[in-house]
């Protein structure tokens, strides 16, 4: 298995309504991909700003592409996001999962 982590910050005044967004557009698409296994959104607030982390989990790298395209690497964002996110961060990173 597969942790894809996605980082994003917003204003703080914004963030219950960028965790709302995400909730109904962001985790539908992730969860309405095959192989995909998990969405868990954290976020703390750090003065002014919220930071979000989005980590999923997936089948395969496969999976992942069919979400992400082929440059799993590169971060998915959505038309909503210019009205939350204060920079966009060109990459995400991948992390093997190992039962313990």
């Amino acid at each position: 298995m597969i942790a894809r982590l996605w980082h994003g910050v917003t204003l703080a005044e914004k963030s219950a309504e960028y965790l709302a967004f995400l909730q109904a557009r962001a985790v539908p698409d992730y969860r309405s991909t095959p192989g995909n296994v998990s969405v868990e959104i954290l976020h703390r607030s750090a003065g002014y700003v919220t930071h979000f982390l989005v980590v999923t989990h997936w089948e395969s790298t496969e999976a992942i592409a069919a979400f992400a395209g082929s440059d799993i690497a590169l971060a998915k964002y959505y038309p909503e996001d210019r009205d939350f996110l204060l920079e966009f961060e060109p990459r995400v990173e991948h992390y093997a999962l190992h039962e313990s």
